[in-house]
């Protein structure tokens, strides 16, 4: 993911570059004049937890590290574009994002040393609800950047499973998530739709843990999401 960045930087910069240096005829000039575009996107994202743990208690000392480990996942995703102004627009794009985190544990005693990992999937459906300010528009490309608020519903929840059994005994989180999200793109305009490339970053507001009092909830105090997501668009 890292490395997708550092490429789609290096391809914003060298576009700018490369379109102020020379004018070229304009490719469907008109585009962003039409009140409402659709289109859908496509992406992959990482997700990951932070991980707030509570202050270290005697009943958790045996607890010696809990250590979560960001997943892969992909994004699919409907755009419904609302022109605002010249250089404001309002996308809603509704969708699914299928994410997987992993949060590992290892208990200690005078004894033994357990280590144990414990898989957290979702599939989400999302309704992320976007401000995108663009800028001028030279030859065919748009910068952007863009932040709002993405709401999502786990279809997948694990919150009703019954953890009497500790020996598969799992790590529960709420069914719903409130995120806030920033990130910046690039529209590039063809002769029939316009293809943006986009890095996105997502921080969630909601605690998600369900403290159900085992040995895998107790010693966390807050579970809130993180996600970066590379995606491109066509519209």
């Amino acid at each position: 993911m890292k490395k997708a960045t550092h490429i789609l930087l290096l391809i914003l910069i060298n576009q700018v570059i490369a379109v102020a240096q020379k004018e070229k005829v304009q490719t469907t000039p008109n585009y962003d004049k039409d009140p409402i575009h659709f289109g859908f996107l496509l992406g992959i994202n990482k997700t990951d937890f932070f991980l707030h743990r509570k202050p270290t208690t005697n009943l958790l000392d045996s607890v010696y590290v809990i250590e979560t480990t960001p997943q892969r996942g992909f994004d699919l995703q409907m755009v419904c574009n609302l022109r605002l102004g010249e250089y404001f627009d309002l996308r809603l794009l509704p969708g699914l994002s299928f994410v997987s985190r992993n949060i590992n544990y290892t208990f200690v005693s005078p004894l033994q040393t357990l280590s144990y990992k414990k898989d957290v999937e979702s599939t989400f459906i999302t309704l992320p609800l976007d401000l995108k300010y663009k800028s001028v528009r030279l030859n065919n490309y748009r910068v952007y950047v863009l932040g709002g608020l993405k709401y999502s519903i786990d279809m997948a929840s694990n919150k009703d499973v019954n953890n009497s059994d500790l020996k598969v005994a799992i790590v529960k989180i709420k069914k719903q998530d409130l995120a806030y999200e920033f990130g910046f793109g690039l529209d590039i305009y063809f002769r029939y739709y316009k293809f943006s490339p986009e890095i996105k970053y997502a921080v969630g507001i909601t605690n998600l843990l369900i403290q159900d009092n085992t040995a895998f909830s107790t010693p966390i105090q807050k579970l809130n999401s993180k996600c970066i997501s590379l995606a491109f668009t066509f519209e």
